[in-house]
This record gives C-alpha cells, sequence and structure tokens, in this order.
C-alpha cells in the first residue's frame, strides 16, 4: 500500500492530477467497494438469516459456495433464482450478489441494472437502497457524467445518512478526476477528521490528503 501511494505522490508534484485518476482510480474504487459490500453483506446477513426458511438459507449457502470455488456463471445463475424465489432479505441480499458477480464478469450494463432495481425497489429499506445507489455510482465515476454522479452522491452525503462517509470519499474522487484538488483536499480534510468514519476510510483519507497537500 505504500509503494503505491509513493508513486502517486511522484505524479501529484508534477501537476498529473488527471493521469493519477487514470492511473489509480479504479484501484481506489475497488478497494472502497470491497469494503462498502463486505460490511453490508455481513449485517445484512446477521439480520436476515435468523427465522428464514431454511432452503432459502441453504441455497444462499450453495451459490456462495459456489462463488468461492471460482464458478462466477454458475452462482450467476443460483443468485438470479433466488432473487426470484426467495422471501424478503435473502432475495435481496441475492440482488446484491448477482450484481456484484455481473460487474467482475464486466457486464457494466447488467450490474448498474441490477443495483438500479434494488434501489427502485420499494418494499426493501432505505439503507440497502441507498447502498444500491452508491455502488451504482461506484461502477460509474471513472467514466461517467460528472454532473450526473455528483447529482446522485449529494444526498447520500447529507449529515446522518447511514453512507455519508463513503458517499464523500467518491465525491472527493470525483473532484480529484474532474481536476478539483482544492474541492478533494477539503473533502479528505473532512474525512481524516470524522470521528465517526471507519478507521479504514480516515486512513485513505489521510494518504490521499498528505499527498495533495504534499
Amino acid at each position: 500500500m505504500a509503494d503505491i501511494f509513493r508513486e502517486i505522490d511522484e505524479d501529484l508534484r508534477r501537476d498529473r492530477h488527471v493521469e493519477l485518476w487514470k492511473r489509480y482510480g479504479n484501484y481506489i474504487i475497488a478497494l472502497a467497494l470491497a469494503i462498502v459490500v463486505g460490511t453490508a453483506v455481513s449485517v445484512y446477513w446477521r439480520d436476515y438469516k435468523i427465522g428464514q426458511r431454511e432452503a432459502d438459507s441453504a441455497a444462499f449457502a450453495e451459490a456462495r459456495g459456489l462463488v468461492q470455488d471460482e464458478r462466477p456463471d454458475e452462482a450467476t445463475a443460483a443468485f438470479a433464482i433466488l432473487e426470484d424465489e426467495a422471501v424478503g432479505g435473502y432475495a435481496l441480499l441475492a440482488s446484491f450478489q448477482e450484481a456484484a458477480l455481473l460487474a467482475e464478469a464486466g457486464d457494466e450494463a447488467g450490474a448498474l441494472a441490477a443495483y438500479d432495481a434494488i434501489a427502485a425497489d420499494s418494499s426493501a429499506d432505505d439503507l440497502y437502497r441507498d447502498l444500491a445507489k452508491l455502488l451504482s455510482v461506484m461502477r460509474r465515476i471513472d467514466d461517467g457524467d460528472p454532473a450526473s454522479l455528483a447529482a446522485d452522491l449529494a444526498p447520500l452525503a447529507v449529515d446522518g445518512e447511514p453512507w455519508r462517509f463513503s458517499a464523500r470519499e467518491l465525491q472527493a474522487l470525483l473532484a480529484l478526476r474532474t481536476g478539483d484538488s482544492a474541492k478533494a483536499a477539503d473533502l479528505l480534510s473532512g474525512l481524516a477528521d470524522a470521528a465517526g468514519a471507519p478507521p479504514a476510510l480516515r486512513a485513505r483519507a489521510i494518504e490521499l490528503l498528505a499527498i495533495l497537500e504534499g
């Protein structure tokens, strides 16, 4: 990790902000995505595994096993079936897993459609609908329309929103992508000082802020 940030530092010192984004944007997004999704799935699994139908539990475990066995096509199909047939939480979990597998397979359109479907699901808790919106932005932030991305992130970054710190990190990355280093530094400074932010996110903010100010 230290080596990659030293390389970033060298680029920034030569005022190559755009090149920085092109070279390292996906790396940072992937790291943030893994943390966000891992946390959300763990929490949702804990909340919903009790009291769910035994068949749904077994089907979900089997689909997860396919992922661990590196059989993504079969896993995607299994999650799609579970999404249609499972009750409540397992169906939603399957939707997130299916979207993630589609993204890993390079099917960006399919992944975005899956996240959009979750975000539009009025039966799902707002916490997870907002997570789907956040993940959709993560998938688009490298080449999506900046104005559209900014509009999508704004409500997620408001004080009190559950995903506000991740949304603000994405706002900083978007500012970096568009060459607004002052805005990026302001956002990163706020994250670095945010006592309620996840430690890993604060650490990333501190690293990038040091680079920008170096």
